[in-house]
C-alpha cells in the first residue's frame, strides 16, 4: 500500500533506526517512545490488523514475536518487557499496518491506560 506509513518504512522510503530487518520483518525504534525501550516490529508485507495476519499468514505473528523478545534480549530488557498488539480503534491501533510493540527499560504499570 503506498499510503502507508509503514509499507513506506518497510520499503526504505522513510528513514528509520532499524535494529533488524530480513526478507519478511523489519524492526525499528519508535519515533515517539513510551518506554526506554520501545521498538516496533512490522511484517514487510501489509496486513491492517492482527486479525487480517492470523487468517493468511499465522506462522509470521510467530516471527515477529520471536524477533521481538530476540531483541528483547539484545537490549538487556532481564528486568522483564511487554509485548503489545493494538488492534482497531478503541484498541489504541493508530497506524493500520499490524505491529508488535516491545516496550521495557523500566516498570511498566497495570492496567496500562
Amino acid at each position: 500500500m503506498t499510503d502507508c506509513l509503514f509499507c513506506q518504512l518497510a520499503a526504505g522510503d522513510i528513514p528509520a533506526e532499524i535494529l533488524y530487518s530480513d526478507d519478511r520483518i523489519v524492526a525499528f525504534r519508535d519515533v515517539n517512545p513510551q518506554a526506554p525501550t520501545h521498538v516496533l516490529v512490522i511484517p514487510r508485507v501489509h496486513f491492517g490488523d492482527v486479525a487480517e495476519l492470523t487468517a493468511e499468514d499465522p506462522e509470521l505473528l510467530g516471527l515477529m514475536v520471536r524477533t521481538a523478545t530476540d531483541i528483547a534480549a539484545a537490549e538487556h530488557l532481564d528486568g522483564g518487557h511487554r509485548l503489545v498488539i493494538n488492534t482497531g480503534p478503541d484498541g489504541g491501533q493508530t497506524v493500520h499496518h499490524v505491529h508488535v510493540h516491545l516496550l521495557g527499560g523500566r516498570h511498566l504499570s497495570w492496567p496500562p491506560g
